[in-house]
């Protein structure tokens, strides 16, 4: 479903495929949710493994957004994410990654 060619990444949220992807208007909000930091200061948490549930969650409502979700981070306090914390940890990482180069 999602091209990685494009930088999207699929997500399943409560069984239901989702497709995120980082675009700059996504990367822009996503950066204003930070409060302090820069997206660069992200990446290298995510990078390092220090990344937290807030940054993992930032990065997935940002992705879902980009991919035309008009939702908020509140909208998936209960929602079922396919992996858990460590699957969304995963869908994060995978779309900075995408967002800033291009699928090897």
């Amino acid at each position: 479903m999602a091209n990685p060619w494009t930088g999207e990444v699929t997500v399943q949220i409560d069984g239901k495929p989702c497709v995120c992807k980082l675009t700059l208007g996504a990367l822009a909000e996503l950066e204003g949710s930070l409060g302090e930091g820069s997206l660069v200061e992200l990446i290298r948490r995510f990078e390092g493994g220090a990344f937290s549930g807030r940054d993992v969650m930032a990065v997935i409502v940002a992705g879902l957004r980009g991919g035309g979700w008009i939702g908020t981070a509140s909208d998936l306090i209960a929602a079922e994410i396919e992996g858990g914390p460590v699957g969304a940890a995963k869908a994060a990482a995978t779309l900075l990654a995408r967002a800033f180069a291009p699928p090897s």
